[in-house]
This record gives C-alpha cells, sequence and structure tokens, in this order.
C-alpha cells in the first residue's frame, strides 16, 4: 500500500513519542492499529466487490452468449422441422394411399380365393379320385395280411425304380385274385 521501510517507521515513532508523550502513546497507536485494520478492511471489501461486479459482467455476457446461441439453435431446429415435415406429410398420404390400395387387392384376392374354394368344393380332387378309383392296397410280400403293419398296408415301399419319388402319380396295384373255391355243396351250384 504504502512504500514505507522500517527506518521511516522508526522515525515516525520517535516523533509521535515527543509530540504526544509516552503516557498517551500506547492509547493512540492502538487506536491507529484499529483505523489502519478497517481501512484495510474497507479496501479489500471494494476490492472483493469490484471482482464480483467484473465476473457478474462476464457471466452476463456468457448468459446472452448462451442464449443467443440456444435462440440460434432453436430457429435453425423449427426451419429443420418445418423441411422434415412437409416431405413426413407426403411420405403419410402416399403409405395411407398405398395401404388403401393393398386393403383393396388383398379384398379382390379373398374374393377370389372364396371363388376358388366354392370351385373346388362343387368337384372333388383328382388325388382322391384316383386313390378311390385303386381300391385297397394289397399287403407286401411274404407276409400275412392281420400281422402286416399298417405302415405296408398304407404306403408303398419306395425304392429308386418307383414312381413315388419323380412326382409321378403311383401305378394301379395289381388287380386281386379269386377267392378259393369253397368244396362245400352249396358253392358250387348243384342242388343237393
Amino acid at each position: 500500500m504504502f512504500d514505507i521501510s522500517f527506518s521511516e517507521l522508526m522515525v515516525i515513532g520517535v516523533i509521535a513519542l515527543v509530540v504526544i508523550g509516552p503516557e498517551r502513546l500506547p492509547r493512540v497507536a492502538r487506536t491507529v492499529g484499529h483505523l489502519l485494520g478497517r481501512a484495510q478492511r474497507y479496501v479489500n471489501d471494494v476490492k472483493s466487490d469490484i471482482r464480483r461486479e467484473i465476473e457478474l459482467d462476464e457471466l452476463r455476457k456468457f448468459k446472452d452468449q448462451m442464449q443467443d446461441a440456444a435462440r440460434d439453435v432453436q430457429s435453425s431446429l423449427r426451419e429443420s422441422e418445418a423441411a422434415l415435415r412437409k416431405p413426413a406429410e407426403e411420405l403419410r398420404s402416399a403409405l395411407s394411399e398405398l395401404e388403401s390400395g393393398v386393403r383393396a387387392g388383398a379384398d379382390e384376392a379373398n374374393a377370389g380365393q372364396a371363388a376358388d374354394t366354392a370351385a373346388a368344393s362343387a368337384e372333388p380332387p383328382r388325388e382322391l379320385e384316383a386313390a378311390a378309383d385303386a381300391g385297397p392296397r394289397p399287403p407286401a410280400a411274404g407276409t400275412h395280411p392281420a400281422t402286416a403293419p399298417a405302415a405296408a398296408s398304407t404306403e408303398p415301399a419306395a425304392d429308386a425304380g418307383s414312381p413315388a419319388g419323380s412326382g409321378q402319380p403311383p401305378a394301379p396295384p395289381p388287380a386281386a385274385s379269386p377267392a378259393p373255391a369253397d368244396p362245400s355243396p352249396s358253392s358250387t351250384g348243384k342242388p343237393t
């Protein structure tokens, strides 16, 4: 604060001792010390107030800059939203048109499928007709009909030369042989 050296302070102390006197000097020194302390605190308070004001001013400037940046971002977002809203609405309308077209096509397909189902129920499938014409299949060779497995009687064995794997319909089974003759008189047709 003041540029006073120790020797200058000694000179001031000797002058004060001569002028004030030895009895009042301690009281005056205490009062001067209190006044100097108050002055220092006042100066420090003023300095801290000035620092706070400078910091507040910097914060206000920073706040203003941030608010300006936020406004710029908001305006650019609004512009982007407006630019994207129009294509989004066009896309929604195109999707709704496409959806209505798909629904109409699905309705037409359902109507056509219903007509096909009605036509198919009126005439039996060819596979069922072929199976009905073929009749029951004979059991595998060498097995008794009562002991033949169920799979052997319903499905023919598929070998490399059979048409089962080629997509062709199976050949009809051979005709059944006539029943063995019964030696009873009623079966011969002669009266007894």
